[in-house]
Parts: C-alpha cells; sequence; structure tokens
C-alpha cells in the first residue's frame, strides 16, 4: 500500500544488519520518533556487551503520530494511519528476514501507540517471533474480538509476550491490557502481564528488565 508512513525513514543502529544474528524493531509513541525510542531503549537492548550482534530497526511515523485519535475509537477513524502503520512494523521485520535474521530472531518492542502497533501487527500476523514486548499499549479499536483474531491464520507457537502498563494510565485501560493478553494466549503466545500500581504512562526499571531478559534471548 502507499500510506502516511510508506515514505519515512527506518533508523538504524546497533549491529549492522547485514551482519547482525538478531533483530530489534522498535515503534515509537505519539508525538516521539524513531530515533528518540533508538535512543531511549537501544541503550537497554545494548547495555551488555554481549547483545553485540543485534540490530535495531525503527520506522518513522509521518509528523511523529501513527494515527490520530486514541486507539481506543473505531478502526476507521485512524485510517490510513492505522494500516499504513501496520504495514511499516511489517516493513521493518522484512528488512531483517531480507537481511537472513529468521523470524524466530526478530523481537518487536513498542511503547504507547507504538505498543499498540506493534500488539496489533503480532495479532494480525501470528507464527513464531522472537517475542513482543507491549509496553503501555494494547490491541486497536473500540473493542476486541477475540474470535476476529483467531480467524487469522497460524499462530505465535509459544512467542514470549511482554505486557506493562500501569493501572492508572490515562490513555490505555487496563481492561483493555487484559483483554490484548487473552488474544495473545489463544492464539499461543507465552504471554507475561504486569499491571504497576500508580505509575501512570511511561516505562519502569522492572520493564525495561523483562526487555533486557527477551533480547538476551535472542543471541
Amino acid at each position: 500500500m502507499t500510506g502516511p508512513h510508506q515514505n519515512q525513514s527506518l533508523v538504524t543502529a546497533g549491529t549492522d544488519i547485514d551482519d547482525a544474528e538478531a533483530a530489534v524493531v522498535l515503534a515509537h509513541g505519539r508525538g516521539a520518533s524513531a530515533e528518540s525510542i533508538v535512543q531511549q531503549l537501544g541503550r537497554e537492548v545494548h547495555r551488555e556487551v554481549h547483545r553485540e550482534g543485534v540490530a535495531l530497526l525503527a520506522p518513522q511515523a509521518a509528523r511523529n503520530t501513527w494515527y490520530p485519535n486514541s486507539f481506543l475509537a473505531p478502526a476507521e477513524q485512524n485510517e490510513p494511519g492505522r494500516s499504513s502503520g501496520l504495514e511499516s512494523i511489517g516493513d521493518a521485520v522484512e528488512a531483517a528476514v531480507d537481511a537472513g535474521i529468521s523470524h524466530e530472531r526478530v523481537l518487536l518492542v513498542g511503547f504507547s501507540q507504538g505498543g499498540c502497533l506493534a500488539s496489533e501487527f503480532v495479532a494480525r500476523n501470528p507464527r513464531r517471533y522472537g517475542g513482543l514486548a507491549v509496553l503501555s499499549g494494547g490491541l486497536i479499536g473500540e473493542s476486541v474480538d477475540p474470535d476476529d483474531y483467531l480467524a487469522v491464520e497460524g499462530d505465535l507457537d509459544d512467542t514470549p509476550v511482554f505486557l506493562g502498563c500501569s493501572d492508572v494510565d490515562p490513555h490505555i485501560p487496563e481492561e483493555r491490557v487484559h483483554a490484548t493478553a487473552e488474544v495473545l494466549e489463544n492464539l499461543g503466545g507465552d504471554v507475561t502481564t504486569r499491571i504497576y500500581e500508580g505509575m501512570g504512562h511511561g516505562v519502569n526499571a522492572d520493564e525495561l528488565d523483562a526487555l533486557d531478559g527477551l533480547v538476551a534471548a535472542l543471541v
């Protein structure tokens, strides 16, 4: 497709993709950028020497926003940004695969809007990935019907999934996190859900430790 995000850059960091053993696809939040999420979470991915061999790939949203409305709005109200954003995530995954990295060594990570996109992409394209980390995010739409996702061919085949969110996040209702976990479990994911009391909209040390563990399992 040709959408608002298809002519945007793919920011890369870490090990050169042609030399990498694994890849982490990082999806930024609303108002942020591919470079900012690489700088913030990329440091965690590479905070130990043995993480050499991991390429970072971060697609950029047009005007720093993947879709215009709340992720809880009817899906059609967030088009074409939603579909274009999902395609951008898929293009980043395929860039890793085209470089010789298997899907089983590709970890998808997203925060806020990016977390919503990453979870939606994995649920709509189920297969064995290196992992999925959704930080303050959830599946996109006015409601979540698990049967809609079970109609998709394939399964996650025990892909490790981490969902982290506050119980009082002003953008992400706790019930949507649990609904997302249910869908990903039904698709065969090995899901860990952690709800943090009073955290707000952000990322904490426990979530970064969980991310560290997912990256360590890739290499």
